[in-house]
């Protein structure tokens, strides 16, 4: 009787290994793919657009602020 309860718990234990090693492979294999990375990248570049304001109205500024001076002397070379 125990040796049939054993054999039992065994079967299940090396199913339970072999789904978890299994699955821990074909996750990692659909990680690192190439399908996945640009899944990610479209999914954040889609977030951050809708956050970032329209700071320059999608134009060129024609003048900029003019050069600043250093605080201290900067030594001859």
């Amino acid at each position: 009787m125990f040796q049939k309860i054993a054999n039992i718990l065994s079967i299940a234990s090396f199913v339970l290994v072999t789904s978890i090693i299994g699955g821990g492979w074909f996750g990692y294999k659909y990680i690192t793919s190439e399908q996945f990375k640009s899944k990610m990248m479209n999914q954040v570049l889609d977030q951050v657009q809708g956050l970032m304001p329209d700071m320059l109205g999608n134009s060129i500024p024609k003048m900029t602020a003019p050069p600043t001076s250093t605080p201290f002397k900067l030594p001859k070379l």
